[in-house]
């Protein structure tokens, strides 16, 4: 039985994960930066220890502190979070290796699923529908052409260790194919260490749809339903919401066995994403799976009723799953808006500072994950994103109510945020109509004042 977890990560996870074990009776260990030390998981942990200076590489990324911080400290696990060292194959091996158990996948699902093309061509086999594209990287620019040719423009080029929408570039036609191949390159070897690309149909206008699902070590592999994460910038999330206004349930029905499938096809062990993607006609297309918790996990929280991060350990502890599939129910409609320190109103340049008034929204039906408070000082060396704000209800339009009240409730001082740009969303028809797809919100940018941010 774990009694004691190490947080590997900071700010809204990090709280959120000493709570959780809070509540089961573990006891916590939040390691931290310089720059986090007013951070309230860090003050609410039971233990805390400062592993280095406030930039990522000094801290969060130095596998070998938390490590010795794991070892100082006598713990049984390590939770990761998201983000920083969650989906690290070494790391997760490293722990095994020095018997902590890291609550999260095994590191070979990390790996295999970690590498896009390898992970394709493992679902493929299962029988899960990918996006046509190449076998495998592709280290030959006349030998690229000739598939997209082939598949057909436009065509996206993105990198084999990529994520958060870096190394990714699309082409309209051969000659800019030639231009964004080699940058595509160039820049997944400066955010990875690895230049390997592989090109694939590129999907104009879908629907960004991820089913959450939970395995346990003894075989048992269930899914949670969907999240719809078509609102965003740049493969940076804004909004999610379950269920999506889009599926149906016969789609829904059809894309959960698919993402079942998927993760057994990975030998997969606790909670992690299948994301797809989805045409206008309903036809769905792997794209990758997150080996590891997902920001948006409260949309499914709210939703199902099931608590992800005590599965998560619940499952880390070698328990079996209390639930089977035909026991999911999905009883409401949760919407969750990203409340970043950004201003939209320029070009969402990063607003870090200190925080001279926080009030977060309450009442019916809201819930607002974040480690801030009035006198915080948002750092600037880490993710923008400050807090969650999600709002449920039994039907949609509920949810949608409650989101708007609630942004109009919620106050934050001395930085620029996403807040209003939240609250013109939920009050614009698109939206309110369901038709975000991922283009949306280019769309809606380009076409609302930015003085209303």
């Amino acid at each position: 039985m774990i009694q004691k977890i190490l947080i590997a990560n900071r700010g809204e996870i990090a709280l959120r994960i000493v709570r959780a074990c809070r509540e089961l009776g573990i006891k916590t260990l939040a390691v931290y930066s310089e720059a986090d030390m007013q951070s309230l998981h860090v003050q609410l942990a039971d233990e805390a220890i400062c592993i280095g200076g406030p930039q990522s590489a000094d801290s969060y990324l130095r596998a070998d502190r938390i490590i010795s911080a794991a070892e100082i400290a006598d713990v049984d696990a390590i939770h990761p979070g998201y983000g920083f060292l969650s989906e690290n194959a070494k790391f997760a091996e490293q722990c095994e290796q020095c018997n902590i158990k890291f609550i999260g996948p095994k590191s070979k699902s990390i790996r295999l699923m970690g590498n896009k093309s390898v992970a394709k061509d493992t679902v493929r086999k299962a029988g899960v529908p990918i996006v046509p594209g190449s076998d495998g990287p592709i280290d030959s620019e006349a030998e690229a052409v000739k598939l997209a040719r082939k598949i057909g423009y436009p065509i996206i080029i993105k990198a084999v260790a990529g994520g958060g929408g870096r190394g990714m570039r699309i082409a309209h036609n051969d000659v800019s194919f030639a231009k964004e191949y080699h940058v595509a390159r160039s820049e997944a070897e400066k955010a990875f260490g690895n230049g390997a690309v592989y090109i694939e149909k590129y999907i104009q206008n879908p629907r960004h749809i991820e089913f959450q699902i939970l395995a346990d070590s003894h075989g048992k592999v269930i899914h949670l339903g969907e999240r719809d994460c078509s609102v965003q910038r740049r493969h940076q999330k804004l909004i999610e919401e379950s269920p999506s206004p889009f599926i149906t349930p016969d789609l829904r029905k059809r894309m959960g066995k698919s993402a079942v499938r998927a993760a057994e096809a990975a030998a997969y062990e606790n909670a992690g994403t299948i994301e797809y993607l989805v045409d206008a006609k309903g036809n769905f297309y792997f794209i990758e799976m997150n080996t590891r918790i997902q920001v948006e996990h409260a949309v499914t929280e709210e939703v199902t009723g099931i608590d992800l991060i005590k599965q998560q350990i619940h499952i880390a502890s070698g328990e079996k799953l209390e639930f089977d599939q035909g026991d999911v129910k999905w009883t409401k409609h949760a919407i969750e808006c990203r409340i970043n320190a950004e201003d939209p109103a320029r070009n969402f340049a990063p607003s870090p500072g200190t925080l001279s008034l926080y009030y977060a929204p309450g009442g019916h039906g809201v819930r607002v994950d974040s480690h801030v408070y009035s006198g915080y000082t948002i750092p600037p060396y880490y993710d923008s994103m400050i807090g969650k704000l999600i709002c449920y209800g039994s039907n949609r339009k509920i949810a949608l109510q409650r989101a708007y009240r609630a942004l109009s409730e919620y106050l934050i001082r001395g930085i620029k945020t996403t807040i209003p740009l939240h609250k013109a969303i939920m009050s614009d028809p698109t939206f309110i109509e369901g038709k975000a797809t991922t283009a949306y919100l280019e769309e809606f940018m380009s076409r609302t004042p930015l003085d209303l941010f």
